[in-house]
């Protein structure tokens, strides 16, 4: 253990000259290409008989040598950065012990952090901790597996061999392999949330939701990746990222041949296909496929606008037309057209706008022949043949089939005249009567 906490410091000690060093390498870049031609180790500096690239894999480690001597010391290693990029023999012993210590040292403050959520006595923790093996005496008969405690071993073979779901609920008709699975369910009948965050005024029906939503005050992110610096609060979050990484996409669509990371895409997606959508407003008779589409929807009854912009006082309902509307404060156009030089803050925008280069027009009015290449165009005409005025004065009794139609009618109450002219004093409540007016000065 000393050696390894030598190597440690050693490698720590080695990065903190090479910084220092790599200034050196900025100003003179002769020496830069003396560097590359002879290969020279880029923690201690010194040549050695065999190299290794430090951009390669770790042998049995799943991350890059440059990886792990990034999450050991605090400094950034990247490809095509001027500086050698070579390691030798010595050196790459010293970073994989290093990081070899990291993740054991994170592992065993896991293991600790667990045994003190379940109020393990400090005199036991050795015994916990350290033990090489914990009895289990209650053994599956079905197969391998053994357990501390026979109820542990009773729901295993219930949830896992025998399907065996005796815990019936007197409300519906869900049964449960365990009385604590029965005990959290009927907690969404009665709305009973006994566990309560201590830091705000939310409160959880399952110990477990408490726990992750504590995590939100903290900040604690306990789940690491060991390929990239990024962490996470839940460990479902750190599997589905991990598979970033590999590429795996074990969910497959029953329908289709598309594949998917995680269970809660591929349920996404099989609702395109059956058409299922479970969440219904309790306000209205509408339906959607996910549950925060329906949580957006609901704010339209509410009127609740969460999402404030920071560089004026506008709220919005959605994140994402908040992210659109700042960009009309930055100028920011991400989308880009690849037939013609026109940008667009939003990629809604973007789509119209391509179909004025293919022609496309794919909505179609079910009273008449017209379509039209983009839905917002094909609402307000339906009302043509509908009649439906949805947008109503709150000053007098008229209303209106297009919303602008009703900003402009609002202007003859309140008097509001927001369009300036540039060459005189006079302002309009219309943007046409503010063009008919300028072509009086030409």
């Amino acid at each position: 253990m000393l050696d390894i906490l030598r190597c440690v410091l050693r490698l720590y000690q080695v990065y903190k000259y090479i910084s220092k060093y790599n200034f050196s390498i900025q100003v003179k870049k002769n020496l830069t290409i003396q560097i590359m031609e002879v290969q020279i180790c880029r923690a201690c500096l010194g040549t050695s008989p065999v190299m290794i690239n430090i951009f390669d894999n770790a042998p049995g480690l799943g991350i890059s040598i440059a990886g792990m001597i990034t999450q050991c010391t605090p400094y950034e290693i990247s490809k095509g950065d001027g500086f050698p990029e070579n390691i030798c023999e010595s050196c790459l012993h010293c970073a994989r012990s290093a990081f070899e210590i990291r993740q054991t040292i994170e592992k065993s403050h896991q293991k600790i952090l667990k045994l003190k959520n379940r109020k393990v006595l400090t005199v036991n923790l050795r015994k916990d901790v350290c033990s090489p093996e914990i009895k289990k005496p209650h053994k599956c008969t079905y197969c391998q597996k053994t357990f501390k405690k026979k109820w542990n071993l009773q729901q295993h073979m219930r949830g896992v061999h025998t399907g065996e779901r005796p815990y019936k609920c007197s409300h519906c008709s869900k049964s449960f392999s365990s009385r604590e699975g029965l005990k959290i369910h009927i907690r969404t009948h009665t709305g009973e949330k006994p566990y309560k965050c201590s830091q705000c005024p939310k409160s959880f029906s399952t110990k477990d939701h408490l726990q992750l939503h504590i995590r939100t005050h903290t900040g604690e992110r306990p789940y690491k990746c060991p390929q990239c610096p990024q962490s996470f609060a839940q460990k479902n979050g750190l599997t589905s990222h991990t598979r970033t990484h590999t590429g795996e996409r074990p969910y497959s669509c029953t329908h289709c041949s598309k594949s998917f990371s995680t269970q809660s895409q591929v349920m996404l997606h099989i609702r395109t296909h059956t058409g299922e959508r479970p969440y219904k407003c309790s306000h209205c008779s509408k339906s959607f496929s996910e549950k925060g589409s329906l949580k957006k929807h609901m704010r339209t009854h509410t009127g609740e606008r969460p999402y404030k912009c920071s560089h004026c006082s506008k709220l919005f309902s959605i994140r994402s037309h908040l992210k659109t509307h700042i960009r009309t404060h930055t100028g920011e156009r991400p989308y880009k057209c690849s037939q013609c030089s026109k940008s667009f803050s939003n990629r809604g925008y973007l789509t119209a706008h391509i179909r004025t280069h293919t022609g496309e027009r794919p909505y179609k009015c079910s009273h008449c022949s017209k379509s039209f290449s983009s839905r917002s165009y094909l609402t307000p005409h339906i009302r043509t043949h509908t009649g439906e005025r949805p947008y109503k004065c709150s000053h007098c009794s008229k209303s209106f089939s297009f919303k602008s139609n009703l900003i402009e009618h609002i202007r003859t109450h309140t008097g509001e005249r927001p369009y300036k002219c540039s060459h005189c004093s006079k302002s309009f409540s219309h943007k046409n009567t503010l063009n008919r007016h300028i072509r009086t000065h030409k």
